[in-house]
């Protein structure tokens, strides 16, 4: 196996299949793009929010968007930039924990004729569906209003039929219950104290921050 092209430097393939190859450097992988992925919802949540200030700002914001790294970049260059590293993200997240549990799988080729039950949360037993429930949401909210030329309109439109407001609200849920045991890994690993209560908290808020937005539409407080 060639690790390097032709000019001596890393190649993508070297490196891709190097690291695919350590379950240390997988979980390294699922963490960093798991991590890019929180960000990006973080982000796009305390934009949402701002539909709370009115159809002025929250337009304002929606253009503003279009323009960051302006002139440098071209109209909605940054979204298709953004675009293009969740994509990869979502790829990477969803290929190293794949990958790492067919490996755990093969650790033990022989199932257990009386397994026993294992006690554990609901989050952690659906963690691996979470994980593709939140790639679907990502996709869908970068690709569903992205590029809404009336971007207020268009959000209270989205979300004045029940049937959206039901779906988005499940999804919603998904991924708290999966960011609330991702979260929670992770601080245990780092050797955090309260890591339970940090997952919980940031989880509770990531959801209450998404799900405001929908049901005020939903209620007629933002119309």
């Amino acid at each position: 196996m060639h690790w390097t092209n032709r000019r001596g430097a890393p190649s993508v393939v070297g490196v891709v299949t190097l690291v695919g190859r350590s379950s240390v450097g997988l979980k390294v992988v699922m963490a960093v793009s798991g991590g890019l992925l929180v960000l990006f919802l973080v982000a796009h949540m305390l934009g949402n929010l701002k539909i709370f200030v009115g159809p002025a700002s929250f337009d304002h914001y929606a253009a503003w968007l279009r323009t960051i790294g302006a002139p440098a970049l071209p109209s909605s260059g940054y979204l298709w930039v953004q675009r293009t590293v969740l994509g990869v993200a979502v790829l990477a997240h969803i290929w190293s924990a794949a990958v790492l549990t067919v490996r755990a799988r093969r650790a033990r080729p022989v199932r257990y004729q009386h397994r026993r039950p294992v006690r554990g949360s609901y989050a952690a037993r659906t963690m691996r569906w979470g994980g593709v429930i939140i790639a679907l949401f990502v996709v869908y909210h970068v690709v569903s209003l992205a590029d809404a030329k009336h971007p207020y309109g268009d959000v209270v439109a989205e979300f004045s039929r029940w049937p959206v407001v039901a779906f988005y609200a499940l999804a919603i849920l998904a991924v708290g219950l999966h960011l609330r045991h991702g979260i929670d890994s992770a601080l245990r690993t780092l050797g955090l104290r309260g890591a339970p209560v940090a997952a919980l908290v940031a989880s509770v808020g990531l959801c209450a921050g998404f799900l405001s937005v929908p049901f005020a539409v939903l209620i007629g407080s933002v119309r």
